[in-house]
């Protein structure tokens, strides 16, 4: 039967397969990287599925991975500046223009290794010092990996692989290969040990034991006898060891990559382990010293007394007191007593650091006492004692390990020295206060002037020199100078009428108050006559308030004779002159009247 090709088409009503969209770009990250290539990228978008390359600019990925359909690791090839970063599937290129910079890095540096040699079985841990060693990405022995930690972009640490000879170790980061530095694998040789201590303990196990000899670094294994021993390898000559439970005579054996010691007897006893229940004093200072007494049982047969990993010499008592001098040290340590039973128990013992002071303030205050003054040092917590001079302060608060504020004894004038006493000893800041006389004042002159202030007077007194402040009743003087230990300059601040006290204070407290008076300006109201002849020789009544204390009558610029005959009357004489009017004035402490016209007139003729 024929076909007909109408009868292959889809029916006009059937819906249409839809193609595959292509691939969309909407990040990468990082955004940018070495031009050598070899950066992890990620990149994000859509219709990742299937895809068959990945593209930086016109180059493809030198690997790729789809992570999903919407996520794609890369790694970079070499390139140059800005590129754009493309996905291929078989539904076509994606066209976003998302950008990949290609950065210009140096290759690392690599200065020195420390240490520059260990053992063949690797383990050790070499600091690599250099440059340029951000984002690292390798630490090779030879060709061999190492493990390591970036530190820093000059400094780098890793675990030297096992190897033999000689290796150049390098560093990979995103700028290429470091050179290499050697590094020298060593042949480990069998360790030695020498002696135990102490070299018996308990059946009970329990006892530190300080195992000394040669050759014990990379240290796998501490024995006592078949019994494994918890242990710390201090140094190539010296390892801690916890003894196990056992009996009898064990061998102590150490085992390195070089292989295992020769053995040292261990005993082990019956004897009961040696318990403190005390330490007094309980603490003392970092340079050692302190003459301790240890309290407790099964102290007799005392072989051995450590503050920490350091010992101590010590005398028995008895069974249940012992005395030792403690050596230097710092912070809180275990104190330990060991017989041929073990090592017992520890009690806390504190090393306490010497106070010092770095500065008093204020630094003077006067010298009845009572002011607060703040001391700043270090290690002041538990301060027993404040002293100014010889004197202990009259009360004192620790505030913190910096910081005590204390109150100032009473003291004859002069410098002192300030102690702070503790357990852990003394610091002293000498001539560091300052005892101030309290000032005295005497005079001032004049004793009087204007409402208005501004004038300037002289304060003769005693202990001025440290004035602070100088006041006219409860105003302070805004400018003064302090001419001597005996006077001072001052500007009069303004005033209400009438007596004000003026003081002065220093760090010494403040003085006796001596009497300044505020005086109004007087006022001229009136002239009696208010003419006169030339010649004059004639005198006129000024009539006005305020006269009391005035000291000069001026008649133009002239002064005349008068006589005060009341705080509002003075009677002048007028001096000759020129035909015409002319100012008269008064003047007195508060200032200069406004002035009246007195007219001079000619003589009539004859």
């Amino acid at each position: 039967m024929a076909v007909h090709p109408s009868e292959n088409l889809p029916s006009a009503s059937a819906p249409r397969p839809l193609a595959d969209a292509p691939p969309t770009v909407t990040s990468v990250s990082p955004t940018s990287g070495s031009a050598a290539g070899g950066t992890s990228v990620t990149v994000t978008g859509t219709g990742f599925t299937g895809a068959t390359a990945v593209r930086f600019g016109a180059t493809q990925a030198t690997s790729f991975t789809v992570d999903s359909d919407t996520q794609i690791t890369a790694v970079t090839p070499q390139g140059t500046g800005t590129v754009q970063v493309t996905v291929t599937t078989s539904a076509g290129t994606s066209n976003q223009f998302v950008t990949y910079g290609y950065t210009t890095l140096s290759a690392p540096v690599l200065s020195a290794l420390s240490p520059s040699s260990g053992p063949a079985a690797g383990g050790t841990v070499v600091t690599l010092s250099g440059s340029g060693f951000t984002g690292a990405t390798a630490v090779r022995f030879g060709a061999v990996p190492a493990s390591f930690t970036v530190v820093s972009s000059t400094q780098i640490a890793a675990t030297a692989p096992a190897g033999s000879g000689t290796a150049q170790v390098t560093v990979t980061a995103p700028g290429g290969t470091s050179n290499g530095v050697a590094y020298t694998y060593t042949s480990a040789s069998v360790p030695v040990l020498s002696s135990l201590n102490p070299s018996s303990g308990p059946a009970a196990g329990g006892t530190s034991v300080t195992l000394t000899g040669s050759g014990f670094t990379g240290a796998t294994a501490v024995q006592f006898g078949t019994a494994t021993a918890s242990f710390t390898v201090v140094s190539a000559t010296q390892i801690t060891a916890t003894a196990p439970a056992g009996s009898g005579t064990a061998q102590v054996t150490v085992t390195t990559p070089g292989g295992t010691s020769n053995g040292v007897a261990f005993t082990y006893t019956s004897a009961s382990v040696p318990v403190l229940s005390s330490v007094s004093p309980n603490s003392g200072t970092t340079a050692g010293g302190t003459t301790v007494t240890l309290t407790g049982t099964g102290l007799a047969a005392t072989s051995a007394v450590r503050f920490g990993a350091t010992a101590a010499s010590f005398t028995v008592v008895s069974d249940t007191v012992l005395t030792a001098v403690a050596p230097p040290g710092n912070g809180t340590v275990q104190v330990t007593v060991t017989t041929p039973g073990g090592t017992g128990n520890g009690v806390s013992y504190t090393y306490s650091v010497t106070p010092t002071l770095s500065s008093v303030s204020p630094n003077q205050g006067p010298t009845s006492g009572g002011n607060t003054v703040t001391l700043t040092g270090a290690h002041l917590t538990g301060t027993t004692e404040v002293d100014f001079g010889a004197t202990p302060a009259t009360s004192f608060t620790v505030l913190s390990p910096t910081q005590i504020t204390a109150v100032a004894p009473a003291a004859v004038a002069g410098a002192v020295d300030i102690t702070v006493t503790a357990p852990s000893g003394t610091g002293t800041l000498q001539s560091s206060y300052f005892f101030v006389n309290a000032p005295v004042v005497t005079a001032v002159a004049p004793l009087s002037g204007p409402l208005a202030g501004g004038n300037t007077v002289t304060l003769l007194g005693t202990h001025l020199v440290e004035a602070t402040a100088v006041r006219f009743a409860n105003t302070a003087a805004s400018s003064f100078t302090v001419v001597s230990d005996s006077q001072i300059s001052v500007v009069v601040p303004a005033g209400v009428a009438g007596a004000a006290d003026v003081t002065v204070s220093t760090a010494g407290g403040t003085s006796n108050p001596v009497t300044y008076t505020y005086v109004a300006a007087p006022v001229l109201t009136a002239l009696a006559p208010a003419q006169g002849p030339t010649s004059g020789g004639n005198t006129v009544t000024l009539t006005g308030t305020h006269f009391s204390q005035v000291t000069k009558v001026l008649v133009g610029t002239v002064p005349v004779g008068f006589t005060i005959v009341s705080d509002s009357h003075i009677v002048a004489d007028v001096p000759a002159g020129a035909v015409g009017p002319v100012n008269v004035t008064v003047v007195g402490p508060g200032g200069t009247s406004a002035p009246q016209s007195y007219t001079r007139v000619s003589s009539p003729g004859i």
